[in-house]
């Protein structure tokens, strides 16, 4: 029997990642629109990747049972104090999006020797005990000079993984999620389903 999970986005290429991960585990994951979920409209303003995590998860928690994964992530740049960070999204959408984020990124680096980076997921699970679980993954790497690449999406083209020694857009599917910061959480998550009987 399949164990079943809601992911807490209407992001298609989040949803798409998720599944590839977890599917061949015996785990079937819904999307919020697979199951017609449609949680109230939420702020993400914790001071915390976790924090932001929950906040998605308990807007879903109010319309299911069924277990729910929740995740936060953004890119950490040293010489840019750490951000856009916790505002990764909120910076691409002020920006009119990744690609104009990007040029803005590259515009700022472009005297900077510490090119540093660091993709940070936080990955919350609901429903399964009484506290929420959190599964930490982090992806460490530095800031390319220019795009690389047509896969992935968001910062991928400019990200590139010291684990690969390319960018996330310029690596497979299957690369990627062994190196990236959301695969690395996923993979924690596996573990704690695997050791409960719950996954494949």
């Amino acid at each position: 029997m399949n164990y079943e999970i809601v992911l807490a986005t209407n992001n298609a290429h989040k949803l798409k990642e998720v599944r590839e991960i977890l599917s061949s585990h015996k785990i079937v994951v819904y999307g919020l629109s697979d199951l017609g979920l449609k949680p109230e409209e939420v702020e993400e303003n914790a001071d915390t990747y976790c924090g932001n995590a929950l906040i998605k998860a308990r807007a879903v928690q109010k319309l299911t049972t069924l277990p729910i994964i929740a995740d936060d992530s953004g890119l950490e740049i040293e010489a840019m104090d750490n951000k856009p960070g916790l505002h990764s999204a909120r910076f691409a959408t002020e920006c009119g999006g990744h690609d104009s984020a990007i040029k803005y990124i590259l515009h700022l680096l472009k005297d900077k020797e510490n090119r540093k980076a660091r993709f940070v997921c936080n990955i919350v699970l609901l429903n399964v005990e009484e506290k929420p679980l959190l599964f930490e993954g982090i992806a460490p790497g530095v800031i390319a000079l220019e795009k690389y690449g047509e896969g992935g999406f968001g910062y991928d083209p400019v990200f590139i993984s010291d684990e690969l020694g390319k960018t996330f857009a310029e690596a497979s599917e299957e690369e990627k999620n062994k190196a990236s910061h959301r695969g690395k959480a996923l993979k924690k998550l596996l573990t704690y389903l695997k050791i409960n009987g719950k996954a494949a």
